[in-house]
Parts: structure tokens; C-alpha cells; sequence
């Protein structure tokens, strides 16, 4: 059931930050580009109600079922991912109502950030949810979606569609196409 929020309350949670989501066996991480209002308020990534992220998951085969986000996963829902291995955390800390609301800069030093932090968790594959925010934070203008040739920090790089209900370019199930794709290489279906 989906948490609601006045647009006042859910202004409160802008800049906020959301911890990462990381398991002790980190097989897939999903890097989104920032948190959302939505989502600092209820401390889940990707928690907007129309939000296609964790639909996506399901088809792919990512989870054995839907988890429930809308008002924050549940201890169990959460459990379920850390056990399979999927880690989410994003290239840009701070908490907009819009991802158009970041500036170049801040994609640059999210990247970097980033990069270090993959150097110490060592994820095997990182899964990129927004090809626009890879692209202007790592210096690949001419990035597509798809696995990449280069690896980042060792890990073996996917790029794929943004999950946003603003993102009418993919469905559910083309995200769990490119979603099942990653999950492939890190060994999780």
C-alpha cells in the first residue's frame, strides 16, 4: 500500500540522502541517478507509486515475487533482495523531485564518489538505471544501453532504461528484458 504524502511534507525530504541498500554477498548493484522525494521520505529506493523499478525486478526474475515498495519495503522485501544479492544506491546522493534538477557537475563528482565506493564493495556487475546520468557522469557521450565494452573498477557494466513512470520509451516488461540480462551476468537467474 502506497504511503501518501502532502507535496509540502514531501518538499521537507529534499536534499535529504538515502542509505544504500548492501548485502553482505553483493552479486548486482543498481545504480539509480538520485533519490526522489518519494523515496527519502520513505527510505526505499525507487519507491514512487509509479515507479516501475521493482515490477521490472519481478518479471525479470530478479525476486521470486513482487515486493511491496509503495510505503517503504517491508523488513522481509528487503531481506529478499540482500539475500539474492542486489544492492541499489545512486550516482547523485541528495534527494530531487526531478532528476532534471542536477547539474552536470554533480554527475561528475557522483561518478567519482561512485567509483569508489565499487572499489570497495566489489560488485561483480553494476547496473546503471538511466543511460543519461552514465553518460554525463562518466564521460561516455556516446554510451548506449546494453552491457558495455569497458568495466568500471572490475565490475562488468550494464546500461539501462530508467524505470520512471516519466520514462515512456520502455514498459515493464522491456526493463525486465535489459534487467534479466544483468542479473544473467551476475549469476542471479
Amino acid at each position: 500500500m502506497a504511503t501518501r504524502f502532502s507535496r509540502t511534507e514531501l518538499e521537507g525530504y529534499r536534499d535529504a540522502t538515502v542509505p544504500d541498500l548492501l548485502p553482505d554477498d553483493l552479486r548486482l548493484l543498481f545504480v539509480g541517478i538520485n533519490p526522489s522525494l518519494m523515496t527519502a521520505a520513505t527510505g526505499t529506493h525507487f519507491a514512487h507509486p509509479g515507479n516501475r523499478f521493482y515490477r521490472a525486478l519481478h518479471g525479470a526474475g530478479v525476486t521470486d515475487r513482487l515486493l511491496d515498495w509503495g510505503g517503504g519495503l517491508p523488513a522481509e522485501d528487503e531481506q529478499h533482495l540482500r539475500d539474492r544479492g542486489v544492492g541499489i544506491t545512486n550516482i547523485v546522493a541528495r534527494a530531487t523531485a526531478r532528476a532534471d534538477e542536477l547539474d552536470d557537475d554533480e554527475f561528475r563528482a557522483g561518478a567519482e564518489a561512485l567509483r569508489q565506493r565499487i572499489r570497495r564493495w566489489r560488485p561483480p556487475v553494476v547496473a546503471f538505471v538511466g543511460v543519461t546520468a552514465f553518460r554525463i557522469g562518466f564521460g561516455r557521450r556516446a554510451a548506449v544501453r546494453g552491457r558495455q565494452e569497458e568495466r568500471l573498477e572490475g565490475a562488468v557494466v550494464h546500461v539501462l532504461g530508467n524505470p520512471s513512470g516519466l520514462n515512456a520509451h520502455d514498459t515493464v516488461e522491456t526493463l525486465a528484458a535489459s534487467y534479466r540480462e544483468a542479473a544473467r551476468d551476475a549469476g542471479i537467474v
